[in-house]
């Protein structure tokens, strides 16, 4: 069996300003298909810049079938940026998730979220309030956590990883603000002891 994998999100899962064997979604699905589980590349819907409206946006135009067999979710990091209120978040993330456990063919069990970032400890933020970025985004992921718990839906925690970028250089992209290729295994390296046994289910 060769199974299909969907991810949905925005720059971090398209991998803005990495190559696209660098993106963590193909990361993930090369370390699958490395220990002899047969997974196409992912269909990505992702763009740089999307808020939760514009993934939703973008799904409507798109419409994914409902047979993938395995989902991931990563997006908020644009509503926080643009200073949207969190109850909108809090809204349309959790419409988001029953949509991507809709698209794993209603399994809960194949679908996976990853936590925002922290892009506070960046060059590219180093002038824009820090510490309220990251205390704005440790609200954004309770919020996620809080929804993913509800839907019995796995949720993996790569902030505090993250927050790493801020005396680890490497971590970070060539644009100062997008995590590199390594920091993205490293985001694998979290997600992938979670991801694997949902493919022997």
């Amino acid at each position: 069996m060769t199974y299909k994998y969907l991810a949905l999100g925005d720059s971090y899962t398209i991998g803005e300003a990495v190559a696209a064997d660098e993106r963590w979604p193909h990361i993930l699905q090369g370390r699958l298909v490395g220990d002899g589980i047969k997974v196409e590349l992912p269909k990505i819907i992702a763009t740089t810049g999307w808020t939760t409206d514009e993934l939703q946006a973008a799904i409507d135009k798109e419409k994914p079938a409902k047979n993938y067999d395995l989902v991931s979710l990563l997006i908020g990091v644009n509503n926080q940026y643009r200073g949207y209120p969190i109850d909108q978040y809090k809204k349309e993330f959790e419409s988001l998730l029953q949509q991507a456990i809709a698209f794993a063919q209603d399994r809960a069990d194949r679908t996976f979220v990853l936590s925002i970032p922290d892009y506070g400890v960046t060059p590219f933020a180093a002038e824009k309030d820090p510490p309220k970025i990251a205390r704005e985004l440790d609200e954004y992921n309770a919020i996620a956590k809080r929804i993913c718990d509800k839907y019995e839906v796995a949720f993996v925690d790569i902030t505090p990883g993250s927050r790493r970028a801020a005396s680890e250089p490497t971590l970070v992209a060539e644009d100062g603000l997008h995590p590199s290729g390594k920091m993205y295994k490293e985001w694998v390296d979290a997600a992938y002891p979670v991801v694997k046994p949902m493919l022997k289910k």
